[in-house]
């Protein structure tokens, strides 16, 4: 029960510690920014096209996805191929 609230509270020390340490202070703003800027008004190596992350993101979970279809599938088959054997065994032991 220690060993559990241990844990739990190095957790919360290790993920909520730095994200509290990069936001400011409550009603102040980022140093830097007056207000809200639009994207076309940013310098070009400040703008960052979000299409080509976006596609890329897309891809990598279709391609994660096959890889996880192909893999079930591949092991259905063997375990298709082994309840042959099996049946097969069975059937030479029976008619033996």
């Amino acid at each position: 029960m220690i060993r559990r609230a241990v844990i739990a509270f190095a957790t919360f020390v290790l993920l909520a510690g730095p994200a509290a340490a990069l936001q400011p202070p409550a009603g102040q703003a980022p140093a830097g920014q007056e207000g809200f800027v639009q994207i076309d008004e940013l310098p070009k190596d400040q703008q960052l096209p979000a299409a080509p992350l976006l596609i890329a993101a897309y891809a990598f979970v279709w391609v994660a996805l096959m890889a996880y279809l192909w893999s079930i599938w591949n092991r259905l088959g063997t375990v298709e191929a082994e309840m042959r054997s099996l049946e097969q065994r069975k059937r030479q032991r029976d008619g033996s």
